[in-house]
C-alpha cells in the first residue's frame, strides 16, 4: 500500500510541474461558475439549492478528465519509459492504482475548490445538505469511473491526442445510453435497461440524496472492468513479440472473469432495492412512519395500479422508474395487504376499457416536438388506489411540478408522490369506514349522557323528540356490540347541584324555546370515551333522522380514521373583485369533506369537525352567535380576517372594512390593529415595464421589492409549532398586526405562529400601489418606529361565550317588534316552529382559535400573483392552512408527510446589486482557492529546499 501511495503522490506532483494542473482546476472552476450563475440563472430559479452545480457534470466532467488522463500512459509510450517502469520491481498493479488515485486526487482537489458555492447558498436560504452531499459523491464517483476510462484508453495509444478523443467517445457513449433523447425512442423496458446502463440516471439518482448500493456499485463495477483492463494492456506490452504461453492465456481468462464478475454484480444487486440510505433532511424518498400507520389500519386487501405508457412525454419519462420504486416500497410496507400492479393500457384493450369505464382514467395528449418534427404522443401517467368499493385517480397534474426556469425552459420533477398516494390511501380507507360502523375502530366503550328536563318541561316539539332519541339509542345499542352505554339525569334534579356542575365544568346552560316561550329547560347530550368529550349537537329540524346523523357524526370525531369535515365560510363570489377559493378548495377536499356554509340560520352544520372563516364581511349576531357556540362546544375556529381588504385586478386598490368578528375577537382576548405591516424583507411584485428598445416600445414584467408582501422565515416561524415549523417560507400579503391580550388569555395557551422581521413597520395608508421613484429600495417610504408584527397566533383552552348572560339571537322573533310577532303567531292557521336555543356558556379545554391577520389569505387571486414570480404555483399558504387543520383535529399523520415536502427552499429577497456581490464573491473566492493551491505547493517545494524567505518574497 505504501507503494502505491508513493507512485500515486509522484503523479499528482508530476500534474504541477507544468501549467496543466493549474489549467485544469482554472477550466473546471471557470466553467462550474459560469453554468451555476448564467446558464442556469440560479438567482432567476429562486431555490435554495445546489443543483446547478451537478446538473451539468456529467458531460463537463467527460472532457476535463479526458484532457486530464490523456498523457497518463501514452507519454510513458511517446517518451520511452514505459519499458523502464515494466521492467523495474515495480508491480505494474501498483502503477495503474497510482496513477489512478492521483487523477482522481486532482478532481476531488476541483470539487473541493467548489465548496463555496453551497457556502453561499446555506446563507441564501435553508439548503438541504442531503443532495449537496449526495452530489458530492456522485461526482466523485462518476469522476472515477471516468478516469478509470481515460488511463486505459491512454494505455491503448502512444497518441495523447487519440486517446482524448478516445476516452470522450467512451464516456459520451456510457451517458448517452441512460439520457432521455435515447430511451424515449423505444418502449418502456428497453429504455428502462438502458437508463440502468447509463451513467447519467444513475448520477441524478444519486444527486436526489439517495445513496443507493445499486447505483454506487455500478461505477465502482466501472472502475474495476476498466482498471483491470488497464492492468491487461500494460501486461500484454510485457509479452509483445514473444509467443503465446499458458500463463499468458490465464491472464486472459483472469481478466475477462474479473470483468464479468464486476457485470454480474449489478444483476445481483438489481432486485435488492433497500439497500439505500435517504439523507435529505426530511428524507424525501422513504417512507414515513405515518404512512406505515396508515397501511397498518389495513383490514382489506388495497390495490394500488400504476397506469404508465412505455410511449411518453420525455420530461415525464424519467420520473417513471422513481414512482415505481416509491410504489414497491409501499407493498413491503403493507406486509400483504397491499397489491401493487403496472400496467400499460395501449397494450392490453381489456384493462383500457376498464380504466375508461369504471374509473375515468384516460390517455392525455402531449405535443412533443423535436428538430425534426413535431407530434402528438396520447400516454397514460396515472396511479390508481382502490380499497373496497371506494377509488381515488391520481393523474399526472397531481403527481408533478413543473418550474420556469428561463425562456422556454421547464424542470418538471416529481411534487411529493408519498404525501399524493397516502392522502388517496387515507381518503378511501376513511370513506370506505365511513360506510361502516365506526364502534369497529373503537377501542374503549362510548358513554352517553343525556342531561334533559322532564317530559313536562321541554317544548312540545321536544317531547316528541325525547321520544326518537329513544329509538335512536336502541339502534346504536344493536351496532355498538357492547360498547355502548346510554343514561339520561336532569340537571334541576336535587336542588340543581349538576347543573352547576355542568355550567361550570362545559358551559352548559338552560335553554329557551323563544323569547315568546320562556320557560327555562335543558336538553344537552355528551358522548364520553377514553377521557375524550363530544358534544351531540341539537338538529335544527327536529327530526329522528337528522338526530341519528347528529349522534353519528358525534360518534365518527370519537373514533379514529374517519373522513373529517371542515365547515367552510366565505364570502359570495360575485363580481369581478370578488374572492374565490378555488385551488383552497381543491387542495381542501383531497382530503376531507368540506362543506360551504353561511351561517345565517344561526348554526354550524351538525356534522362539522372545523370551521374555516375566511374573509368575513359584516357579520350578523346569528353568524357570530354560530362561530361563538361552536367553540363552546369545543370545536376549533380558523379565521382569516383583517380591517383592510384589497381588490386585485389591473390596479391594486385598498379599502377599509369590517368583518362583523372585531367584538368577538376582542372578548376573547385577541385584536388586529388598523394598520397594514410593511417589511423590508419582502417577496417581490411582478411589475410591468415600458422598455424602448430601438425606437419599439416593449412592456416587460419585472420583480420588484414589495413591502406589502413580508417574507417570513426563520425566527419569523414558530419552530416549535407542527403548524409551521416545517414551512421554510411564508408570504403573507397585506397583512395587519394582530395582538394577545395577556390578561384574557392567562389561563390558555398562546402560541406565536408567524411574525414580521424586526426592521418592519406599519403605515394605515391605502395606496398600496409603490412609487419606486420616490423610494427606490422599497416604494414606501419607512417609518421611523420598526418592530416585529405578530401576524397569527393559536390560543387553546377554556374561552367565555361572548353571549354569556345575554339572550340567544335564535331566540329573537323574526319581527321587529314583539307585539306584531305575538299578533302574527296568533293569527297564523299554522305555526312554524321557532328554533331551539340556549348559551353554552363556556368551552372545554379542546376548544381553539386560530387567528391570520389578512383578509387576502389563500385567495386565488394573491396565490397566482406570488406564482408569477417564482414561474410555479405558490402553494405555501395552503400549505398552512392543511396543517392548521390537521393539527387542530389532531391529524399529525398526513401533517407529518406533508411537511416533508412543503419546506420552502426558496431564497431570502434580495436587491440586483445583492445578487452581483454573491456572484462576484464566489469568483473571488475560487480565484484565492487557486492561488492558495499554488502557493501550498510553492511553499512545498521552498520547504523541501530550505528556501522560506525566496517564496515568501516572490509571494
Amino acid at each position: 500500500m505504501a507503494e502505491i501511495w508513493r507512485i500515486a503522490r509522484k503523479e499528482f506532483n508530476g500534474f504541477f510541474a507544468s501549467p496543466a494542473a493549474y489549467l485544469f482546476l482554472g477550466a473546471f472552476l471557470a466553467v462550474t461558475l459560469f453554468v451555476f450563475f448564467w446558464v442556469e440563472t440560479f438567482f432567476a430559479r429562486n431555490l435554495a439549492d445546489v443543483r446547478p452545480l451537478f446538473h451539468w457534470m456529467p458531460v463537463l466532467l467527460i472532457f476535463l478528465v479526458a484532457a486530464l488522463t490523456m498523457r497518463a500512459w501514452s507519454e510513458e509510450r511517446r517518451s520511452g519509459t514505459l519499458e523502464t517502469l515494466l521492467t523495474s520491481p515495480i508491480r505494474p498493479l501498483h502503477l495503474v492504482l497510482g496513477k489512478f488515485l492521483a487523477g482522481l486526487a486532482l478532481v476531488a482537489l476541483a470539487l473541493l475548490l467548489t465548496l463555496p458555492l453551497p457556502l453561499t447558498v446555506s446563507q441564501l436560504g435553508p439548503l438541504d445538505w442531503g443532495p449537496v452531499i449526495g452530489g458530492y459523491v456522485a461526482t466523485l464517483f462518476l469522476a472515477a469511473a471516468y478516469v478509470a476510462i481515460g488511463q486505459y484508453m491512454s494505455a491503448r495509444t502512444d497518441n495523447p491526442i487519440v486517446a482524448l478523443i478516445l476516452t470522450g467517445v467512451v464516456c459520451g457513449l456510457f451517458y448517452l445510453l441512460g439520457s432521455p433523447t435515447i430511451t424515449t425512442l423505444f418502449g418502456q423496458s428497453v429504455g428502462n435497461l438502458l437508463a440502468a446502463l447509463g451513467s447519467g440516471s444513475r448520477f441524478e439518482s444519486i444527486t436526489r440524496g439517495v445513496l443507493d448500493a445499486r447505483d454506487l456499485y455500478y461505477y465502482l463495477s466501472i472502475v474495476g472492468v476498466f482498471l483491470a483492463l488497464n492492468l491487461f494492456s500494460l501486461e500484454h506490452l510485457r509479452w509483445a513479440g514473444n509467443p503465446s504461453s499458458p500463463r499468458h492465456r490465464q491472464w486472459s481468462w483472469l481478466v475477462a472473469l474479473t470483468a464479468a464478475n464486476f457485470i454480474v454484480g449489478n444483476l445481483w444487486l438489481a432486485p435488492i432495492g433497500w439497500a439505500r440510505a435517504d439523507i435529505t433532511r426530511e428524507h424525501l424518498y422513504s417512507l414515513s412512519p405515518a404512512t406505515r400507520q396508515y397501511l397498518a389500519q389495513l383490514h382489506e386487501p388495497l390495490l394500488i395500479r400504476g397506469y404508465f405508457s412505455a410511449k411518453t412525454h420525455p420530461l415525464l419519462a424519467p420520473l417513471v422508474p422513481q414512482l415505481k420504486d416509491l410504489l414497491e416500497e409501499y407493498a413491503v410496507a403493507g406486509k400483504g395487504h397491499v397489491r401493487v400492479q403496472f400496467v400499460d393500457p395501449h397494450d392490453d384493450p381489456g384493462q383500457e376499457q376498464e380504466a375508461a369505464s369504471k374509473y375515468g382514467i384516460k390517455p392525455v395528449p402531449f405535443q412533443v416536438a423535436s428538430k425534426y418534427q413535431a407530434s402528438v404522443v396520447s400516454s397514460y401517467f396515472d396511479i390508481l388506489v382502490a380499497y373496497g368499493d371506494q377509488y381515488q385517480v391520481l393523474n399526472y397534474r397531481d403527481l408533478i411540478e413543473v418550474k420556469a426556469r428561463g425562456e422556454g425552459d421547464i424542470e418538471v420533477g416529481l411534487k411529493n408522490p408519498e404525501y399524493a398516494i397516502t392522502r388517496s390511501i387515507r381518503k378511501v380507507l376513511n370513506s370506505y369506514q365511513a360506510g361502516g360502523n365506526p364502534f369497529e375502530t373503537l377501542t374503549k366503550p362510548v358513554k352517553f349522557t343525556g342531561y334533559l328536563s322532564p317530559d313536562a318541561r321541554l317544548p312540545q316539539q321536544l317531547v316528541a323528540l325525547r321520544k326518537d332519541l329513544d329509538a335512536v339509542l336502541a339502534d346504536v345499542k344493536k351496532e355498538a356490540g357492547g360498547k355502548f352505554s346510554a343514561s339520561f339525569q336532569d340537571p334541576d334534579a336535587e336542588g340543581g347541584a349538576l347543573g352547576r356542575s355542568l355550567k361550570q365544568k362545559y358551559g352548559f346552560s338552560p335553554q329557551v324555546a323563544s323569547l315568546l316561550d320562556p320557560q327555562p329547560f335543558w336538553f344537552y347530550m355528551l358522548l364520553e370515551s377514553d377521557g375524550q368529550t363530544a358534544q351531540v349537537p341539537l338538529p335544527a329540524d327536529l327530526s329522528q333522522a337528522a338526530l341519528k346523523r347528529s349522534l353519528e357524526s358525534a360518534l365518527q370525531r370519537l373514533a379514529p380514521g374517519f373522513l373529517k369535515t371542515v365547515a367552510v365560510v366565505k364570502p359570495a363570489a360575485f363580481g369581478a373583485d370578488a374572492k374565490r377559493y378555488t385551488r383552497l378548495t381543491e387542495t381542501l377536499s383531497a382530503t376531507m369533506r368540506l362543506e360551504d356554509t353561511d351561517l345565517k340560520n344561526g348554526r354550524v352544520p351538525a356534522d362539522a369537525d372545523l370551521l374555516l372563516v375566511l374573509a368575513p364581511d359584516s357579520l350578523d349576531d346569528k353568524q357570530v352567535f354560530a362561530i361563538d357556540q361552536f367553540l363552546m362546544q369545543g370545536g376549533s375556529v380558523v379565521v382569516a380576517t383583517s380591517p383592510f381588504d384589497v381588490s386585485v385586478s389591473d390596479s391594486l386598490q385598498a379599502r377599509m372594512h369590517t368583518s362583523g368578528l372585531e367584538k368577538w375577537l376582542k372578548y376573547q382576548g385577541l385584536s388586529i390593529g388598523k394598520t397594514m405591516v410593511l417589511d423590508p424583507q419582502n417577496a417581490a411584485l411582478p411589475v410591468p415595464v415600458q422598455r424602448n428598445l430601438g425606437g419599439i416600445s416593449v412592456r416587460e414584467i419585472r420583480m420588484l421589492p414589495y413591502p406589502h408582501f413580508p417574507d417570513i422565515r426563520g425566527a419569523g416561524l414558530n419552530d416549535s409549532s407542527p403548524i409551521t415549523a416545517s414551512l421554510g417560507q411564508l408570504t403573507l400579503d397585506w397583512a395587519s398586526p394582530a395582538a394577545v391580550d395577556a390578561k384574557a388569555n392567562a389561563a390558555r395557551k398562546v402560541t406565536p405562529l408567524l411574525r414580521s422581521s424586526a426592521r418592519s413597520w406599519v403605515s394605515d395608508d391605502l395606496d398600496i400601489v409603490p412609487d419606486y421613484r420616490a423610494w427606490p429600495q422599497s416604494g414606501f417610504k419607512p417609518a421611523k418606529a420598526r418592530g416585529a408584527q405578530l401576524l397569527a397566533v393559536a390560543l387553546e383552552g377554556r374561552f367565555d361565550s361572548f353571549f354569556k348572560g345575554k339572550d340567544s339571537p335564535l331566540a329573537t322573533p323574526p319581527a321587529a317588534d314583539k307585539a306584531d310577532a305575538k299578533a302574527d303567531a296568533k293569527a297564523a292557521d299554522t305555526k312554524t316552529p321557532e328554533p331551539i336555543s340556549g348559551v353554552i356558556e363556556r368551552s372545554p379545554e379542546s376548544a381553539r382559535i386560530i387567528l391570520v391577520a389578512a383578509n387576502t389569505f389563500a385567495d386565488d387571486a394573491v396565490l397566482n400573483l406570488a406564482s408569477e414570480g417564482l414561474g410555479s404555483l405558490y402553494t405555501q399558504p395552503l400549505a398552512f392552512l392543511q396543517n392548521a387543520i390537521d393539527w387542530s383535529l389532531e391529524d399529525r399523520g398526513l401533517l407529518t408527510i406533508r411537511s416533508r415536502a412543503q419546506f420552502a427552499r426558496t431564497l431570502v429577497p434580495m436587491t440586483r446589486s445583492d445578487q452581483v456581490f454573491w456572484e462576484y464573491l464566489n469568483y473571488t473566492l475560487a480565484l484565492l482557492g487557486l492561488l492558495a493551491v499554488w502557493v501550498l505547493r510553492r511553499w512545498g517545494r521552498a520547504n523541501a529546499r530550505g528556501r522560506y524567505r525566496s517564496i515568501l518574497a516572490e509571494v
